[in-house]
């Protein structure tokens, strides 16, 4: 009886590691090589080191997004770069959280913000959208701001005339670049102890 126990009990875990997303992480960002490595592709960003990180290659197109199916933070995870455009990111993310049945607390967002210093993150559990399109449109197809996210800063232009979307599509300067390398290793961390600890974690650790 006890092995006949064992086997059940590893068979119903072994289903349950193997089965469906859990959460989803949303890497936002443009599709397409001139928005390569722009501000507004932070997310983008993160989910590729992560894949590198990892030697993954987030390349299955799923819910209008390249995705891949990851245990991260003790979770299965289905990461996500939606190929929709920035403004349209809540399509992917909908259709995505719709077919698991996952719950907006479950869908965890990176992303970037101008209003940041560069480098800086920000943890948070819900809110706004503070102006950003993508998660704007996220917002509008869960019907709930109540997702949590990693903001990671850009910073914002010095001269206050300065084209805001000429800004978020700019590119990182070679200085830049050392500190974003850092910033995305941190972001991933903070979005790993989001689904492992929980948004109260994240933020005592990482805002």
């Amino acid at each position: 009886m006890p092995c006949l126990f064992l086997v059940r009990n590893t068979m119903a875990l072994f289903a349950k590691r193997s089965g469906g997303a859990e959460w989803l992480l949303v890497c936002l960002g443009n599709y397409g090589q001139k928005y390569e490595n722009t501000r507004h592709n932070i997310g983008f960003m993160a989910a590729d080191r992560l894949a590198e990180q990892r030697n993954l290659r987030c390349n299955r197109l799923r819910f209008r997004a390249l995705t891949e199916l990851i245990d991260f933070g003790g979770a299965r995870v289905l990461l996500m770069k939606p190929q929709t455009y920035m403004n349209l990111s809540g399509e992917a993310v909908g259709e995505a959280a719709r077919f698991y049945k996952l719950p907006p607390e479950r869908v965890l967002v990176i992303s970037d913000d101008v209003s940041l210093p560069l480098g800086k993150l920000r943890v948070r559990g819900s809110g706004s959208a503070g102006g950003h399109n993508g998660l704007k449109n996220i917002i509008a197809h869960l019907g709930s701001d109540a997702f949590p996210r990693v903001k990671v800063g850009v910073g914002a232009p010095d001269n206050p005339d300065y084209d805001m979307v000429d800004w978020v599509i700019g590119t990182f300067s070679a200085g830049e670049r050392k500190i974003v390398n850092t910033s995305l290793d941190r972001a991933l961390e903070a979005a790993e102890c989001v689904i492992a600890e929980g948004v109260n974690a994240a933020q005592n650790r990482f805002n």
